[in-house]
């Protein structure tokens, strides 16, 4: 049954109160001395003229510096005040990023993806002797960028001591693990650390480490008083951890009458999240490989589950292509899954699927897919417009995650989701140069805007039969190979790495 939101008119009309709004008696604001570039290390400290400021308290460990003020104003001046020298190691750039990869490969280590797991290896049948008797073979290479979270609050926290106890106020998914990092900081025990959670601002996996926490407690500890910390959007894209970049080989083989015998799929360092095929492929081999990277990387709504969506939907686009075949008829051979069928033609029934023929100006993609107990199915239309821009202008997606509790809210997931995947897909991507982000603020950081906004059809598979799963992550990874097998109809242009067109397709010519 549709449930409105209890707080909604709050949320909407700027009423409602996150950590950045908080106050308490007697509290200073803090800032942070952020280093130069990453892994830099402080090799020279003078706080002699921020010191001199009335009221503002420095402290320094190791390679942390920072302090606390009576106001903002005043916080920011002393900042300025600090004067520092920074060592910080040659470091991997952009450009190097996808053979860095690549060569850093580690086998047996955690992943750091964000994934939770280690090297994930799949090997079913023989893929060697199938491949060599089938009759279409295709080879290609993925490339996924980080990108950011860009959570509506940047992170903040603030922090009171009492004695050798600590109580910190921050947003985040992970309470427990913050009162760990809390403890392990500052060596007491975990009953001495007490975190508590107003609302987060939003997260998208990327608010499950305490940084804000225990800045903020460090300047509370030194000034005595409880401390304030708010990020800036500055600080949150440069120093909070990036959606992983990754790299996908994605083999195949197949008969000429569209049976799918081989399959072969290496991603490199983005994770293992949804990595094996939803399709019947007798013999297959699916390793996901660490690796060292770059930059601070971690969760992202849906994981690595986009990222392998995007290179398996994509693949299987191009082998379709390759036989001649539909992209839904291809996919529909493949497929014995009940619920993965019933999600994809019910998202190609409410598309139209087939009805119109693309042209230069736009062109119709889909994809379909499962993970997390859901299973989706999303049809795009593209339009190439004058100049190279490619916009998204419509988009059918059909979505099973069990019996639905509150279908309008089920909704408002999955459209959020698509729009928020259509970011990723097209333009969305953290630029970065030995050991520096390059455009840490929403002027060059290009998120998607209302003028982005495609019509968004959401047709719900109501099973009652089964229980519910959650639809916060799922719907997110349908729409960047829909889109770029929508962009490949028109124009014949297959685009193999997200973004796809950050500069539009004048840049791909």
């Amino acid at each position: 049954t549709p449930v409105p939101k209890i707080d909604g008119r709050a949320f909407v009309t700027g009423e409602h109160k996150y950590t950045y709004d908080m106050s308490v008696p007697g509290m200073m604001v803090g800032k942070v001395l952020r280093p130069p570039a990453f892994n830099a290390t402080l090799t020279a400290f003078d706080s002699s003229e921020a010191e001199k400021i009335p009221g503002v308290v420095v402290t320094r460990d190791n390679n942390f510096a920072g302090v606390a003020a009576p106001d903002e104003r005043t916080a920011m001046l002393a900042i300025r005040k600090l004067q520092a020298k920074w060592d910080a190691p040659p470091q991997p750039s952009e450009a190097q990023l996808f053979d860095y990869l690549r060569q850093n490969a580690a086998h047996g280590e955690p992943s750091g993806s964000g994934d939770g797991g280690r090297n994930a290896q799949h090997v079913k049948g023989d893929v060697a002797a199938a491949s060599q008797s089938a009759d279409k073979k295709l080879s290609q290479t993925y490339t996924i960028a980080y990108i950011a979270h860009c959570p509506l609050e940047p992170r903040a926290a603030v922090a009171e001591w009492q004695g050798d106890k600590v109580t910190v106020w921050t947003g985040s998914q992970r309470p427990f693990g913050i009162q760990q990092e809390l403890s392990e900081a500052f060596r007491i025990p975990l009953e001495n650390a007490r975190v508590i959670i107003p609302d987060t601002g939003s997260a998208y996996g990327g608010k499950h480490t305490g940084d804000a926490a225990v800045e903020a407690a460090r300047l509370a500890k030194a000034a005595g008083k409880p401390v304030k910390l708010n990020w800036t959007r500055e600080e949150e894209l440069t120093w909070a951890y990036f959606r992983p970049a990754g790299v996908i080989d994605v083999k195949s083989a197949a008969k000429s009458d569209g049976t799918l015998v081989a399959w072969e799929f290496d991603n490199y360092n983005s994770g293992a999240s949804a990595i094996a095929p939803p399709y019947n492929i007798a013999n297959q081999r699916v390793e996901f490989h660490t690796s060292k990277s770059p930059l601070r990387q971690g969760s992202y709504r849906g994981l690595a589950a986009t990222a392998n969506h995007f290179a398996r939907e994509s693949h299987m686009d191009e082998m379709a292509h390759e036989l001649g075949m539909d992209p839904l008829e291809f996919r529909l051979k493949n497929i014995s899954d009940p619920r993965l069928r019933e999600v994809l033609t019910a998202a190609a029934e409410k598309f139209g699927w087939g009805k119109e023929k693309p042209t230069p100006e736009r062109g119709f993609g889909l994809a379909c897919g499962f993970e997390k107990g859901s299973w989706f199915g999303c049809c795009a239309e593209v339009a190439i417009e004058r100049g190279g821009q490619v916009r998204v202008t419509r988009v059918a997606q059909a979505f099973d995650c069990g019996a639905v509790v509150n279908p309008n809210g089920l909704r408002n997931q999955v459209a959020g989701a698509v729009m928020q995947g259509v970011g990723g897909a097209l333009f969305e991507a953290i630029h970065f140069d030995n050991g520096k982000i390059l455009n840490p603020h929403f002027m060059d950081y290009r998120l998607p805007r209302f003028t982005d906004m495609p019509q968004i059809e959401v047709v719900l598979v109501d099973r009652k039969d089964q229980p519910s799963a959650g639809a916060g992550e799922t719907p997110i990874m349908g729409i960047a190979p829909a889109t770029g097998n929508a962009i490949f109809a028109a124009i014949g242009i297959r685009l193999k790495s997200l973004p796809m067109v950050p500069d539009g397709l004048k840049a791909k010519a």
